[in-house]
């Protein structure tokens, strides 16, 4: 049905990087999940009614609730999808992440309510009445939440979008919800027993747990997550196609919405080469970034001397030697500066996250590893950090 309506109404739906499909398909699914899941409270308000049951009246509210979710992540991709502007120079993209935020927060709040209202049936027990017309309603409940489940999902994917993949993982929870309400309901009645109250408890704890992984999802890109390693493939790949860059370091990828990442990196060029040529070089790596991801670059360049042989020798040892340190531990940007007495050695040495050194004990450590392999040299070191 998604795919129907996105044919019919999105114009250029297959070019999903184009934030304008991008908010039209977030658009979409919103506002089918608010006529879906206001369909599914009406329905099972009335089978908790007819039933007496808390479960089922609680997960109907649960779809009321899913309902303003579905609200929240059409005004946030309709936000999102809002021009620059000299407040927000780089785009409004980053609404787009708060809303699935939004979303994650009344997941918990619906399932720490639930909890509660299950708390009290279980203390305080009452009879629940069983009919058919709740067994049909609840069985279509959970087909319609495992369709909005696998539509938001395969849209989540289509546009790369956290939002939507919050909101699948809350369809399928609610799908998984539903239909242990309605196993427990049959069974309630074959064998006379009342667990009412602890199958809504049950349903709480799943909701939590849902509602827990969904905000760590959407917190992470506002935080600053690394980027997707495909991607940092792709652009290495892209620069070092180039035979005028022997090698590319300290990548930054800022990301400020779906399809908005602002990215620089070091290129390094032969030290010889015409300044004139190796500027007019990067510049058309910067302009093939932006046509191939649609990222704005910026490129440093840094000058090696790759005929030099003392720097490749001394540049090759060292990157192997730092290893004794941490198995990931590597450099880059190195230079030889010799003098009447002793030889700078100058690099920056990329410490990885989970290395227990601090960046002054690390820093020392490759200076006195340097000067034992290499007698009357002296390592100047900047410790760096990987950002992807």
């Amino acid at each position: 049905m998604i795919s129907f309506f996105a044919k019919l109404l999105i114009k250029n739906h297959d070019d999903t990087a184009n934030p304008t499909v991008r908010q039209q398909y977030g658009m979409l699914c919103g506002i089918m999940g608010i006529v879906l899941n206001l369909l599914l409270f009406a329905a099972k308000f009335v089978a908790g009614i007819l039933s007496a049951s808390i479960a089922i009246t609680a997960d109907a509210f649960n779809n009321l609730s899913d309902a303003g979710s579905s609200l929240i992540t059409l005004v946030g991709f309709r936000l999102a999808g809002q021009k620059p502007d000299p407040q927000h120079p780089f785009g409004h993209g980053r609404f787009e992440y708060v809303s699935g935020l939004l979303v994650s927060v009344l997941i918990l709040i619906m399932g720490f309510e639930l909890g509660k209202a299950s708390l009290d049936k279980i203390l305080n027990p009452q009879p629940v009445e069983f009919h058919w017309l709740t067994v049909a309603i609840l069985g279509l409940s959970v087909i319609v939440k495992l369709y909005m489940g696998l539509y938001n999902r395969a849209v989540g994917k289509k546009i790369a979008s956290p939002a939507m993949l919050a909101t699948m993982t809350d369809s399928l929870s609610d799908a998984a919800a539903t239909g242990a309400i309605l196993i427990v309901t049959i069974l309630s009645t074959v064998l006379s027993v009342n667990i009412d109250g602890y199958c809504g408890a049950a349903v709480a704890l799943m909701i939590l747990w849902a509602g827990l992984n969904s905000m760590k999802e959407t917190i992470s890109p506002l935080l600053g997550q690394p980027p997707e390693k495909e991607f940092v493939e792709a652009i290495e790949k892209l620069v070092l196609s180039n035979e005028k860059v022997s090698g590319i370091h300290d990548l930054i990828v800022n990301d400020y919405g779906p399809g908005r990442k602002i990215i620089s990196l070091h290129a390094e060029v032969p030290a010889d080469a015409d300044i004139w040529e190796a500027h007019d070089t990067i510049d058309n790596i910067e302009n093939e970034i932006f046509r191939t991801f649609g990222c704005i670059a910026v490129i440093h360049m840094d000058p090696i001397a790759p005929d030099d042989e003392t720097t490749v020798a001394l540049r090759k040892a060292i990157s192997e030697e730092v290893k004794e340190i941490h198995p990931n531990l590597s450099v880059h940007d190195l230079r030889v500066v010799p003098g009447p007495t002793h030889t700078n050695v100058i690099f920056d040495a990329v410490l990885p996250f989970d290395s227990k050194l601090t960046e002054d004990e690390a820093r020392t450590r490759i200076s006195e590893l340097v000067t034992k392999n290499h007698p009357n040299t002296y390592a100047v070191v900047t410790i760096d950090r990987s950002f992807t």
